[in-house]
């Protein structure tokens, strides 16, 4: 080797060490950040000598995708779960206290009471005071559902505005990602950016990425629709904002097809707005509907017959504001938020609460006689009787009110139980997919460290062949004088 092609040599791993270090020292100082992905230096032989030619970034496609999936899958359990136990939390929690079916089933027992006892004005008045009970869980319970429905499409308007930031902002580092790379700049930071983005876009709807040449990506949605294709396609949604039971909520969509809400409590949502989606049109309609069915059977169960056979039935203890008899086997939209107890037995509004015994619209006890229990028992026979009730409420269309109540509770508890499984089970697997993703291209500061101790041995070797240089050079020039 000649003194030349050693001092070529020094400076080369000078340099590479300087590279090298600098990698390495970045990898160190984003050790914590979950968005980085570690470098490393390329190092080839070159007429120079060894060179440093680039720095790679550890990509890991495969397992970068299943982590997009995993994260649209847990978002979208999450706020499922979130929407039922909000629709569970109105009922009184894990309990279900505030249920109607709850004070329906006390209702039930004071009636039965009252019928043992029919000349008791007591018991005349706690059986009406138990009625209110159960009418004021329904218009409650109703209020609730429909409030938690405005709430799901505030949470659906918010998403679509964060939705159409992060893909603007996508655009903007993706341009940039492009052009570095078609320029044989450097775009690593700003693929960690970009991936950062896709990964909280993931969160919202669920995506499909494809890469194209010089780094561009498209984006897909998880129904195929494009959302990223050179430029960001429009994500639209008009927010509706007051709710009841009539009402229907606009759809979203993505360059101008609707997105599909999600099915079931293990939900198929990938992404929040999906699941938001689901919440608003799917679950807390049925449950309205059930309510209203519930209210339905109310009114039906109660409603007076008049003797003579001259006059139409007519609502008795429970009415509505037409005050009108119901279609059987048919929801009333919202009926659960319009029940009320009818004020010719509240005492509060100047009722007389025996007419639960003698008749409110038709005179069931003309001999006022204090034992009559034929209306009160026709009350007890029809809550416990067969129903026919609207299929539409996914529960039993053929059972008692009182069954049909407690199914509506069942029906809740179920589909919350299901939801609670699938949230543990998808976080699981994001944790998974997160930690495999992350063992791959993560920083390993033990990793790091000993390429460092590596550079230093490098520099220290450079540093002792330049040394010996300096010598032999010093050397020469004396033998010389």
């Amino acid at each position: 080797m000649t003194l030349t092609s050693a001092l070529h040599s020094a400076k080369s791993v000078f340099t590479n060490s300087g590279e090298t270090s600098a990698v390495i020292s970045k990898n160190i100082a984003n050790a914590g950040n979950e968005n980085y992905v570690k470098r490393s230096t390329v190092v080839m032989t070159t007429l120079e000598g060894a060179t440093v030619v680039a720095t790679n970034r550890a990509e890991q496609d495969v397992l970068q995708r299943q982590m997009f999936l995993a994260s649209s899958e847990s978002s979208g359990q999450d706020v499922l779960l979130d929407g039922l136990e909000q629709l569970q939390s109105i009922l009184g929690g894990n309990d279900y206290e505030l249920a109607p079916s709850t004070y329906l089933a006390e209702f039930y027992n004071s009636l039965e009471q009252f019928a043992a006892k029919p000349g008791e004005l007591s018991l005349a008045q706690t059986t009406v005071s138990s009625a209110v009970d159960v009418v004021n869980s329904l218009n409650n319970a109703s209020n609730s559902v429909q409030q938690i429905r405005a709430q799901a499409d505030k949470d659906i308007s918010t998403a679509v505005g964060e939705l159409n930031d992060l893909l603007t902002s996508l655009d903007k580092v993706n341009r940039i990602i492009v052009q570095a790379t078609a320029t044989g700049d450097d775009p690593n930071d700003a693929l960690d950016q970009r991936d950062a983005i896709v990964k909280d876009i993931s969160k919202l709807v669920g995506v499909t990425v494809q890469t194209r040449d010089n780094n561009d990506i498209v984006l897909y949605t998880a129904d195929g629709t494009a959302l990223y294709e050179t430029i960001p396609r429009t994500v639209s949604f008009a927010p509706t904002m007051n709710y009841d039971a009539n009402v229907v909520g606009n759809s979203v969509y993505i360059d101008g097809i609707p997105v599909n809400l999600g099915v079931g409590g293990d939900t198929t949502a990938r992404g929040s707005i999906a699941a938001s989606l689901q919440i608003r049109d799917e679950i807390a309609p049925v449950f309205q509907s059930q309510l209203d069915e519930v209210a339905r059977g109310l009114i039906t169960a109660f409603a007076e017959t008049d003797p003579a056979t001259i006059g139409p039935d007519m609502p008795g203890l429970f009415t509505w504001p037409t005050g009108t008899t119901l279609t059987t086997g048919t929801i009333e939209p919202g009926l659960a938020a319009l029940i009320a107890v009818n004020p010719l037995v509240q005492q509060s509004a100047g009722g007389d609460p025996m007419l639960l015994r003698d008749g409110m619209v038709y005179d069931q006890n003309p001999d006022d006689l204090s034992g009559f229990t034929d209306l009160l028992s026709s009350f007890l026979d029809n809550m416990t009787g067969d129903m026919v009730f609207d299929p539409a409420t996914q529960l039993d269309d053929n059972t008692s009110l009182l069954e049909f109540s407690t199914n509506s509770v069942g029906w809740l508890e179920q589909y919350r139980s299901n939801a609670s499984s699938g949230a543990e089970k998808k976080t699981a697997m994001l944790l998974r997919a997160e930690e495999a993703y992350t063992s791959e291209t993560g920083v390993s500061l033990d990793e790091e460290l000993s390429l460092l101790l590596d550079v230093e041995q490098s520099y220290k070797a450079a540093s002792k062949l330049l040394s010996t240089v300096d010598e032999m050079l010093q050397a020469l020039i004396a033998a010389a004088g």
